[in-house]
């Protein structure tokens, strides 16, 4: 088999890696353009220069290091798209504090375990969000977790002043301990965990080092030619890899403007902010597009300013990456493919890429990084065109899973390749398409959805003999969340409403069933294996979403 019909690339390596820590890289860009604009978040008012943005950075960083906060340390952050969020990710990497992201939608239980896991030894969070009350949930679960020390709540108006008091703590740390602390670090130092869902029903703690988050952040924004002075709209979930890599540091990197038009999405706030700011990209999932593009305002936005963006976190029907490069405004928007554990960012297209394969694939290899499609079963290289598990490795690798090595040895396999669970083809010229997953992980509007997890939740049921969990399509957020549920001998059939309450407060919404069959008994293999294709197929042709999943597959 000759080399260009095996299904393995390597990425481009001319232009070299960054070999900085976080904090120093962002010295560097401060340095360079202090009065830039850096950051505009206009739900807090905030319209700051680099030179003021990195001000702001180090009182953060100085006031965790009055509380004592050491090199290695972990600390929970547990808000929405605030100030507060974007400072402490910088603040942390300068003092060598590992952030935890905490997803905004957790309940307690969730939140119970991210804490608990990862060793936090402080928190920091909003009071609430939406419906959430993040003030009750802390105080109930603050009794599990025997390392956190502080919890430190972001002022709102006649609360007590936290996060004024961590600020006033600065002041008794001098600037010169903050550069101590600075030249303590090494850019191979882990500074990030982010929680993925698990097949065994618990999170993983994806642990990223400076060099993973600060490259992958690098090379996306190299890919889409972003330059200093540009203004990125960046709406997604500064939790999620795709916000604060490439989103926040996407830009810091290159002393581009962080353009945070709202604390959640919202799709009408998001076309203002990029009319109003002149952005010229925007990283966005495919829900974000779409309801932008539904939204009454979509066709009086001016988008002239648009250019470019990256798109990824679930698969983008084709006709609506068509409508992103037209009505949309932005020729040259590249879809990324990739997931946590990889920093994120594994393969992208680029906007000189020809039509077909901008729409139609995730892409080619990213620089400094190697991928290959092999066969599940035999673990042998496929040829071109053949699917086989996508699989990765380079600089970008995640440091492991936080203090789960029987977990990380599962995941990254010999020689350092990092196992996804996707099944891709790649062709002659190295473009890859995602065709499924071999976990059956569900993605609904870009959050990773393990039906294990929900599974195990739901056989905590008093009235559930079995359940199964499956995706299907969906056009709105690409696929949502199915139970099928076998119910036990002489009980009634659960009902839709009595599902949603049983799960209200003890699962995050995107993972609570949008739909629940109840059944008699499920599709099996002769040795006795659950036909979850097969289920699937029933269940489209039931609900009735045949073309969405026309969509879907397109």
């Amino acid at each position: 088999m000759t080399a260009n019909r095996t299904a393995h690339r390597k990425g481009p390596t001319e232009v070299p890696l960054l070999e900085q820590t976080i904090g120093d890289n962002f010295e560097a860009t401060v340095a360079k353009f202090p009065d830039h604009l850096a950051l505009v978040m206009p739900h807090q008012n905030i319209r700051w220069t680099y030179r003021r943005f990195n001000e702001e950075v180090d009182r953060v960083a100085r006031g965790l290091l009055a509380r004592g906060y050491q090199k290695g340390d972990r600390i929970g952050v547990w808000a929405p798209n605030l100030v507060e969020w974007v400072l402490t990710q910088y603040a942390t990497a300068k003092i060598g504090v590992i952030q935890v992201n905490i997803n905004p939608a957790y309940r307690s239980n969730e939140l119970a375990y991210a804490l608990k896991q990862s060793g936090c030894r402080g928190v920091i969070a909003a009071r609430q969000f939406k419906t959430s009350n993040y003030v009750r949930m802390l105080d109930e679960v603050r009794g599990q977790c025997p390392e956190l020390h502080e919890i430190i709540f972001i002022d709102d108006p006649g609360q007590p002043a936290d996060w004024a008091k961590l600020l006033a703590d600065a002041e008794t740390v001098t600037p010169a301990a903050l550069r101590e602390r600075m030249q303590m670090l090494d850019r191979n130092d882990a500074i990030n965990i982010q929680y993925t869902s698990g097949t065994t029903g618990t999170p993983k703690g994806a642990t990223l080092s400076h060099r993973n988050i600060l490259n992958n952040a690098y090379f996306t924004g190299a890919t889409m030619r972003i330059e200093a002075g540009d203004r990125y709209c960046v709406p997604v979930p500064f939790y999620h890899c795709a916000g604060m890599v490439c989103g926040n540091l996407l830009c810091t990197v290159f002393g581009a403007t962080i353009v945070a038009p709202a604390a959640s999405f919202d799709p009408g706030e998001t076309l203002k902010a990029i009319e109003a700011e002149r952005c010229m990209g925007a990283m966005c999932v495919p829900t974000m597009h779409i309801a932008m593009m539904g939204h009454r305002d979509f066709d009086k936005t001016d988008k002239t300013s648009l250019r470019t963006g990256a798109i990824g976190g679930s698969p983008c029907p084709v006709e609506v990456m068509k409508r992103l490069t037209t009505d949309f405004h932005m020729p040259e928007i590249t879809i990324i493919y990739g997931m946590t554990e990889t920093s994120p960012v594994s393969t992208q297209t680029v906007g000189d890429d020809p039509i077909d394969k901008r729409v139609g694939s995730v892409g080619r290899v990213h620089p400094h990084v190697e991928i290959r499609i092999v066969d599940p079963e035999s673990g042998a290289v496929c040829a071109v065109g053949e699917p086989g598990e996508f699989q990765t490795r380079g600089y970008s690798v995640m440091l492991g899973y936080w203090n789960d090595q029987a977990r990380t040895r599962e995941a990254i396999i010999e020689d350092g390749w990092m196992r996804t669970g996707d099944l891709g083809v790649m062709d002659e010229q190295g473009y890859v398409n995602i065709v499924g997953r071999i976990k059956d992980m569900i993605i609904r509007g870009g959050e990773n959805v393990f039906p294990r997890e929900i599974e195990e939740f739901l056989y905590t049921h008093p009235d559930i003999q079995d359940v199964q969990v499956i995706g299907v399509p969906d056009e709105k957020f690409g696929e949502e969340v199915l139970a099928a549920v076998i119910m036990k001998e002489g009980r009634p059939p659960l009902t839709h409403e009595a599902l949603k309450a049983f799960c209200k407060d003890r699962l995050a919404h995107y993972k609570v069933p949008r739909y629940l069959q109840i059944v008699p008994e499920y599709p099996m293999t002769v040795t006795g294996k659950i036909r979850k294709v097969e289920m699937r197929a029933q269940a489209v042709k039931s609900l009735g979403l045949e073309s969405a999943a026309q969509i879907r597959t397109a």
